[in-house]
């Protein structure tokens, strides 16, 4: 069986959070410390703030911006619910602008007809692990006065140019299982401004400014000390996990070849690390999606849809957002399809996915 996703856990992450349990300090303490301070090294961000998860991290990240009630906030239709519904949480409007066909990201250069007097921030997500045109997206922030929050969630250790993710504006990580790394559930902010992130550790501490005295409303948000030994193992090994994703990746790009099935492209100024191998199967395909997953799952490989259904028209969002369309995005949910690029995989795991790929007629 070939799936789309397997945690790398080894016998040093295991030591790891032994020796947190035989300490007896266990909720958030050094351990988070020294895996925040190793985080912020590793991106290059002056601070790093540990939290339960990802979603928790883009929530204290806005209210941190001072973003609430009435503003709107601009991002993609084409990501994980959670990008959107963290704007949602603090009272904000989701305003979605179409992505880009080739890089499955925010097309920028559609931002600024969607900036209004209520516009605070811009929420670009870097979906796939494949960047986003960041510098390109401050120079409209700057030019309306908005905050940047980039979703990092799925880009562990990805660049653009010369500015590595998360070292320039407030980004958020997560380390679900299923990403590139993780501390089996968690998030991180990072941020280069002392106040940001001195705000999103009292806030992550519900509100705690002293110890038992509160001046703000918090939320618990913590990392424990047992999360963050796991990862501060596999920060470790993040850089290998990427090298190989991208080895991965290589070996797919240079080996699939089926009429109608689109690869990944890559701007050659960014480092694309593979949260998700993700083709296009359109309509000169001569089997549809479906038929392919099908095909795929009957010879023992698990390929994912991410995502089936555009934000704007989930159950949840639809009401709101009734009367727009982003085309290229409703296409592109019709046509995505991801398949196993994990660290993982031996040569004969990829020799297959590629073998019964190309064997489609």
């Amino acid at each position: 069986m070939i799936y789309m996703a397997r945690p790398s856990i080894g016998k040093e992450e295991k030591d790891a959070v032994l020796s947190v349990l035989d300490s007896g300090i266990i909720t958030e303490g050094k351990v988070t410390r020294e895996f925040e301070k190793k985080f912020a090294e590793f991106v290059g961000s002056k601070f790093a703030v540990a939290t339960d998860s990802g979603t928790s991290a883009l929530h204290i990240s806005l209210l941190c911006h001072n973003i609430g009630n009435g503003d709107e906030v601009i991002t993609t239709p084409f990501t994980f619910v959670a990008s959107v519904n963290s704007i949602k949480f603090v009272g904000a409007k989701p305003v979605f602008v179409d992505i880009d066909e080739d890089t499955f990201n925010i097309d920028p250069s559609l931002i600024e007809e969607k900036i209004t007097d209520k516009t605070k921030a811009i929420l670009p997500v870097h979906l796939y692990g494949n960047p986003c045109d960041v510098g390109r997206i401050n120079k409209i922030a700057k030019k309306h006065n908005l905050v940047v929050i980039e979703d990092a969630c799925q880009a562990h250790g990805s660049s653009i140019g010369v500015h590595s993710v998360g070292s320039v504006n407030t980004t958020c990580f997560s380390f679900h299982p299923t990403k590139n790394m993780t501390t089996a559930m968690g998030g991180m902010l990072t941020t280069n401004d002392e106040h940001i992130a001195k705000l999103a550790t009292k806030l992550k501490l519900c509100g705690e400014s002293d110890f038992y005295y509160y001046d703000v409303l918090g939320y618990n948000y913590r990392m424990t000390n047992v999360n963050a030994a796991i990862g501060l193992e596999q920060l470790k090994k993040l850089p290998e996990f990427n090298r190989k994703r991208r080895e991965n990746a290589g070996y797919f790009n240079e080996n699939i070849n089926v009429k109608g099935i689109v690869l990944p492209k890559v701007d050659k100024n960014s480092k694309h690390v593979y949260h998700q191998y993700t083709i296009r199967v359109t309509n000169n395909c001569s089997k549809t999606r479906d038929e392919i997953i099908k095909f795929l799952r009957s010879n023992e490989i698990f390929p994912q849809v991410y995502y089936p259904l555009p934000i704007h028209k989930q159950k949840l969002y639809e009401k709101d957002y009734d009367n727009e369309s982003y085309p290229v995005t409703e296409r592109i949910c019709n046509e995505v399809l991801s398949l196993p690029v994990h660290p993982s995989l031996t040569q004969e795991d990829l020799s297959k996915i590629v073998d019964v790929l190309n064997g489609i007629r």
